[in-house]
This record gives structure tokens, sequence and C-alpha cells, in this order.
């Protein structure tokens, strides 16, 4: 795919990886419409942006009418969709059940596993499908990055988390197959522990414990996330695969 005024669609664009993926993107020169709940860092996020003609949408990427009031929205502002990188995404960290002396103590809640499944799981589903409706209506091809985790392996308090970024991943295989006959590729990308604000919120000693299992002795920047991105958008013999970029941790 040519990026120089190419349509890209981004969701939880306004803050971490959407917005390193949104900034290096402009650069080379994207037209971006930018998904996001956060209304004024996403505002504050499109005006930092180089270029021109970028659009955002405030918008609960699980609501169904919501999707759709935002690509159509899009429709009107970048009047077509080359590109969707589905990254929106949230935790609610916790056991399956945790128990002590035989007692349980806490179970992992329904509403955390609907939480993290309506957003991360139900929210890729219907911004995928909305956004390879509009490809194939307008006859032009296009590509599907889906935003995974290395968690999808599994990992400990993450059974949520881990069986939502699964799921991504396995459908961005499953799209490959199913969109190829329109020119639509589907990619799943899969960071391992990117310097965003979640993870500086942790505490140094939790950092450092996971920065001493990571082979490249450090946390990936958002930039190098980014910079994949572009990679799978530029090259079009990539298709149907997760790509992991973690440094060499495998969870």
């Amino acid at each position: 795919m040519e990026l120089n005024d190419s349509r890209i669609i981004i969701t939880g664009a306004a803050r971490g990886l959407g917005q390193a993926m949104a900034a290096n993107l402009a650069r080379a020169g994207a037209r971006l419409g930018l998904i996001d709940l956060d209304d004024a860092a996403l505002s504050r996020t499109v005006g930092e942006l180089p270029g021109s003609g970028h659009d955002w949408a405030v918008a609960n990427v699980a609501d169904e009418a919501a999707v759709v009031a935002a690509f159509d929205q899009f429709a009107g502002s970048l009047d077509r969709v080359d590109a969707l990188i589905n990254n929106a995404g949230i935790t609610r960290d916790g056991l399956l059940v945790k128990a002590r002396d035989g007692r349980i103590e806490s179970r992992l809640s329904l509403e955390q596993w609907r939480q993290v499944m309506d957003v991360n799981l139900t929210g890729v589903f219907l911004c995928g499908r909305e956004a390879a409706t509009r490809m194939i209506g307008g006859g032009t091809g296009g590509v599907i990055i889906n935003i995974a985790s290395i968690s999808k392996a599994g990992n400990f308090g993450q059974s949520n988390y881990s069986a939502a970024k699964a799921g991504v991943a396995a459908m961005a295989v499953t799209w490959s197959a199913e969109l190829a006959r329109y020119g639509i590729r589907a990619v799943s990308v899969s960071p391992g522990f990117t310097r965003t604000e979640l993870v500086a919120a942790m505490p140094e000693k939790a950092i450092d414990r996971i920065t001493s299992r990571i082979p490249a002795g450090r946390l990936a920047e958002p930039e190098e996330i980014a910079a994949t991105i572009r990679f799978v958008l530029e090259n079009d013999y990539v298709n149907g695969r997760d790509i992991a970029v973690d440094g060499g941790l495998r969870l």
C-alpha cells in the first residue's frame, strides 16, 4: 500500500500506541480518522499531527451503532477506507480464583470478563466488519490490522485479556482467507511489554522484573510498534499472520 494520501482509521488513538501509530502514518502522508472515548485527548492528538485532512470521532467500539456512525462520518471527511488499525483495548486483570488456606478470597467477576471482551474482542469484530464493508463497497481493497498481544498465549492474571487477544489474532487469520478475493489483507501484531502510560504507572520493581525476562534487555518503545504497523501496511505480501514484536520474550 502506498501510504501517501491513503485513508487510515485507528481506534484507541488518543494516546499510547495509537497515538504513536497516528504520528508515524501522518508523517508518511496518510490522512487519518481517529476513534477514542477521550474527546479532549483525541482532539489534542489530531491537532499535533503533521499534514491535513485528519478527522476524529468519539465512539465506544463495543457499540454497533456508534461504530457505524463513526465510519459514516469518515466516509464524508476521508472519502474512503484504505486501512483499519484495531488498537482500542482495556485491561481488567484478576486471578480466576484467589484462595488462601483453602478459603476463597476472590474470583474474576463476570463484569471484568465482559468489559474486556466487549472492547477487546467485540469491538475488533464490529470495526473490522464495518471497515471490510466499506472497502468492498469502494472496490479498492485495503488492510485490516488487529493489535493482539503476546498475552494471547496466556498470561498470569489475564484470563479475559489473553482470551480476547487470542481471538483477535484468530480473526485476522480468518479474515485474510475470507477477504482476499476483495483485495483485502488482514494481519495481527502482538506487542510485548511497551513503554506506554499504563506500564509507566507500574512500580519500578515490577518494571525491572519484567525487563529482566526480555532478551533485548528493555521495554519496547511505542514508535517501534508503530514502525511494525507501517511495515505491514506497505508490504503487500504480508497477510494472514501474527507478528510478535516482543524483544524475544515468549510468555
